[in-house]
């Protein structure tokens, strides 16, 4: 286990307590995940920046999921994996494409799938997309922008997803019914 602290408002160094106090505000509790970026508070202010960017995308809230559950899953976050899944079921999103996604299983839905592979493909090739990976998204319908803001959710997923790694971030409550099986 991680020596890491997950702070609280009044143990956050100075520069995070507003943050924590505006994600206790904003959801009712302070996610584990921003407690324990709180001994970083620029990591926790970037990444609290770009969750913020990432939500004003050209990407549907599905759609934002669909990237945000893959690149987690990928780099193996079994916090967000849990904390994306339950902010989806509270979205009410199909369960079905949730449930794929939490599994890495090909998407029904054409255009999705078409988001599922890039985001996977960026991920696994490190941003470096072999010939015709772009070409298919932009196929299925998606734009130059899309895949610029694919770069975006997985930036914002790599912020989130390594801190936890490194932090040993115990999953919250609220999460927890949405934890993946040993």
């Amino acid at each position: 286990m991680s020596k890491f602290p997950i702070h609280t408002t009044d143990s956050a160094p100075d520069a995070a307590q507003a943050l924590l106090a505006q994600a206790q505000r904003r959801y009712g509790f302070v996610p584990n995940l921003f407690a324990g970026m709180a001994s970083a508070p620029a990591l926790l202010a970037a990444y609290v920046d770009t969750s913020e960017a990432y939500a004003s995308s050209s990407l549907s809230v599905l759609e934002q999921q669909v990237v945000s559950l893959t690149a987690s899953r990928l780099h193996g976050c079994h916090y967000c994996v849990a904390a994306h899944s339950t902010i989806s079921r509270m979205q009410n999103l199909d369960a079905t494409v949730v449930q794929a996604l939490r599994q890495g299983l090909p998407l029904s839905d054409p255009k999705l799938e078409a988001l599922r592979q890039f985001t996977q493909q960026m991920v696994e090739q490190r941003g470096w997309p072999r010939d015709g990976q772009l070409q298919s998204l932009l196929a299925a319908g998606y734009t130059q922008q899309t895949a610029l803001e694919v770069v975006l959710g997985i930036a914002m997923k790599v912020m989130s997803n390594y801190s936890n790694h490194l932090v040993g971030t115990p999953l919250d409550p609220a999460f927890q019914p949405a934890a993946l099986a040993a």
